[in-house]
């Protein structure tokens, strides 16, 4: 099996390096895992892609490269220039440093590179790590996703749903609790969920030289969330399991409109 992995932490983040032995684990001895990732951490990009400028792309090593774009650049980059002749059979992004659940996933890059995937018709997983106290007191704070991700990935290569000739093809969202992989309950299928009360802001600030600036941030990742859904799972100690498609249709509310149709 050809594997590519990226990720929006940037070529040199601890989390990739434990994608790389997730990936080097589920490709076997006779696979291969390519890296083309970005050069500069691109948290919370989503969907980017660096379509009004052209993006350098730099060899560092046997099949590892890095790109000054998104994570969706990457996954192109990878699909039409350094894979172009034999392109991957999975596409992992992550692991990320903290959690793509609930309104995170429409800010995330992991999330945006997996889409883009998805979009090319290749199957496609998000892997993300949810931090917490718990973690900070790890050796290891990706040990849960390092410990449980090889299985997972395997029985969903096995039991997805990996359909190639959809008009969206799915693509799947993994988030690994804010726990020692000992302490994770398990695996919880489930939606994307909504924080409640907390959304993203931004806060002001003034430099010594008098300028005005303005940090983006985000809201509590501990509120109380959507009940079953990916945060609540993960806030329990559960992997969450969470499949998804570019696709933003409101499907539920197509009839509805139907009585504004003209012509």
């Amino acid at each position: 099996m050809r594997i590519l992995i990226t990720n929006d932490d940037g070529i040199n983040a601890p989390g990739l390096v434990t994608l790389a032995e997730i990936a080097a684990e589920i490709a076997g001895p006779q696979g291969e895992v390519w890296t083309v990732a970005p050069a500069f951490e691109q948290s919370g990009v989503g969907h980017c892609i660096s379509y009004i400028h052209p993006t350098l792309i730099a060899e560092l090593g046997p099949r590892r490269f890095a790109t000054e774009g998104s994570p969706a650049d990457c996954v192109l980059a990878a699909i039409s220039d350094v894979m172009r002749d034999s392109p991957p059979d999975l596409v992992l992004s992550g692991v990320n440093r903290g959690n793509n659940s609930g309104e995170n996933v429409m800010y995330s890059g992991t999330i945006g590179a997996a889409m883009e995937a998805a979009l090319q018709g290749l199957p496609a997983i998000a892997l993300s790590q949810y931090m917490g106290t718990q973690t900070a007191g790890l050796a290891d704070p990706f040990e849960a996703a390092r410990a449980h991700a090889p299985g997972l990935i395997r029985d969903l290569l096995q039991h997805g749903d990996w359909t190639s000739d959809a008009d969206f093809r799915l693509f799947y969202n993994l988030n690994f609790p804010p726990c020692s992989a000992a302490d994770v309950k398990g695996v919880r299928v489930g939606p994307q969920g909504r924080r409640r009360g907390t959304k993203f802001q931004v806060k002001a600030d003034v430099a010594p030289n008098g300028r005005r600036f303005l940090w983006i941030m985000g809201g509590s990742q501990t509120a109380p969330a959507t009940p079953g859904s990916d945060v609540e799972a993960n806030m329990a100690n559960y992997i969450s399991l969470t499949p998804m498609r570019p696709d933003l249709t409101c499907h539920a509310s197509l009839d509805g409109l139907k009585v504004l149709e003209q012509g």
